[in-house]
């Protein structure tokens, strides 16, 4: 039924009121997926949360949530006075696909055979690469600024304990058994909800595949999506995980250049419009943690549907945000099935989990089935059910809620700390998301030296030159901050500080 409001006319909002998916969630996608197919057109205003609450029967406090988060994603706009508007989004349109999403390489051969010389590849590529395309992993020892480093210390071990010996006293079919390789159903069902609940991502069980860890799902991603040499544009600097992970599976990687609204996709398109696949990182790029801007991830989207390419979504440790406008992911601005969203635990509650997942779009389902059921071992079903059970008991929303708060604290203790100590020395930038952030020394100092020197003294920095395929005129560091507290944070400051007055007097 139309509903005709002193608004816009609100036609395709649907919703089950017996979905375990709240109210807030399936009306929140159904107005998204409005203004960005242009059935809700820039400039219209919406009705007021009192008369959508009263037209579509549920809660005020429903309707206010949704305008919040479309608000905060920056769709929609207030004006005092005159109501909440849908904000002009770059003319995007939803382009015309006459043509289903395929694998690159799988055309003309039956599958099982497909797959055969895929798992071959799968098992050679690494072997046969030349170890000088690898970039050296970081150091993850507990000193003050390693990156992408948890506070381990506050996990809560006991409840996990508690939930592993639940499961290992229950059936031997499940702890001891080989287990489903696409994933433990209870857990993919447990993702699939928190990313509909939190990102506001509609999804389905069977589009979620659990790996061995977010870098295990970027080089099954790159061996069954591409062919040996296929163009993927990858941010420079960029993360070096997914970096190695994409070598692995014989991409050639096209470094383009990030600015304060991430990668710039102009250059992409100037430097390789034949990409096959793009690598991005938009909630907080890894390193330089800047945040893309949502006029920006439109215009990678399109890229890559004018392109017939993917796109891979490394959401590493969003679930951690600090500010107040979250922008939409890209996997639920994307209207033609082009997003490979992977996200991983390890952030989130400790490296050794080594459970990370692939949100894969409707069109390889089927496919990426019969990839995992065909080629990939077996990840710990055991780890699956306790961490299913986390989640399900709401351990897993609490631990955020509480890590979230205490990684903000930290974040800005580095920031005073920092404007204290290292000012001149090191320029120390805020972040809205995750759990690192970045400085920039001046001329004067090399980044390389201020980290190796720093090394010494029991600090751990990285140069960001270290995250460049190509060189760039960066002069700075990368500074994690959650997995030490405020007392270690100051010392490693005050480390830094006296690093750069030595170095300084040398020079």
């Amino acid at each position: 039924m139309v509903k005709r409001t002193r608004g816009a006319i609100l036609q395709s909002i649907q919703f089950d009121p017996k979905s375990a998916q709240s109210l807030t969630t399936q009306i929140l996608i159904a107005v998204r997926n409005l203004i960005l197919s242009g059935g809700l057109r820039a400039g219209e205003r919406l009705p007021s949360t009192r008369t959508l609450a009263k037209d579509l029967g549920v809660s005020r406090n429903t309707i206010v949530g949704v305008f919040d988060r479309l608000l905060a994603e920056g769709l929609l706009e207030a004006r005092i006075g005159a109501g909440t508007f849908i904000v002009e989004i770059q003319n995007f349109e939803q382009a015309p696909n006459d043509r289903e999403p395929k694998l690159s390489d799988f055309s003309g051969l039956n599958l099982n055979v497909q797959i055969q010389l895929k798992n071959k590849n799968y098992q050679e590529n690494t072997l046969s690469q030349d170890p000088s395309k690898f970039a050296p992993r970081l150091g993850h020892g507990v000193r003050a600024f390693t990156t992408a480093l948890p506070a381990l210390d506050l996990f809560p071990v006991a409840q996990w304990s508690r939930l592993t010996s639940k499961h290992w006293r229950g059936s031997r079919d499940i702890v001891l058994g080989y287990g489903k390789r696409v994933g433990y159903l209870p857990l993919r069902q447990s993702i699939a909800a928190f990313l509909r609940v939190s990102l506001g991502i509609d999804c389905r069980d069977e589009q979620i595949f659990v790996t061995n860890g977010a870098q295990q799902a970027f080089h099954v991603i790159g061996s069954f999506l591409l062919k040996p040499n296929d163009t993927v544009w990858f941010e420079n600097p960029g993360a070096l995980g997914a970096r190695n992970a994409l070598v692995a599976a014989r991409a050639k990687l096209q470094p383009i250049p990030v600015d304060q609204d991430g990668i710039i996709v102009k250059e992409g398109l100037r430097r390789a419009p034949d990409f096959r696949l793009a690598f991005v990182t938009p909630t907080h790029q890894q390193p330089l943690g800047v945040k893309m801007s949502l006029a920006r991830r439109i215009e990678l989207l399109k890229a890559a549907e004018a392109a017939n390419a993917w796109i891979i979504e490394d959401d590493y440790d969003s679930e951690f945000h600090y500010g107040n406008h979250r922008l939409p992911s890209l996997k639920s601005l994307d209207q033609n099935d082009r997003v490979l969203y992977v996200g991983t635990f390890s952030k989130t509650l400790f490296p050794e989990i080594r459970l990370g997942y692939i949100l894969a779009p409707e069109s390889l389902v089927d496919s990426f089935t019969r990839i995992f059921e065909s080629v990939l071992p077996n990840v710990s079903t055991s780890s699956q059910a306790v961490l299913s059970s986390f989640m399900d008991e709401g351990h897993f929303g609490a631990h955020l809620r509480r890590m979230r708060r205490i990684y903000s604290e930290r974040h800005q203790v580095l920031l005073d700390c920092a404007k204290e100590h290292l000012n001149g020395l090191l320029d120390v930038r805020p972040v809205e998301a995750g759990l690192h952030t970045v400085g920039y020394l001046p001329k004067e100092l090399s980044e390389e030296r201020v980290a190796e020197r720093a090394d010494k003294y029991g600090v751990s920095v990285v140069p960001l030159r270290k995250y460049c395929i190509e060189p760039t005129d960066l002069n700075g560091l990368s500074l994690g901050f959650s997995g030490v507290n405020a007392s270690q944070l100051l010392n490693g400051v005050m480390t830094l500080q006296k690093v750069c007055h030595e170095l300084l007097a040398e020079t």
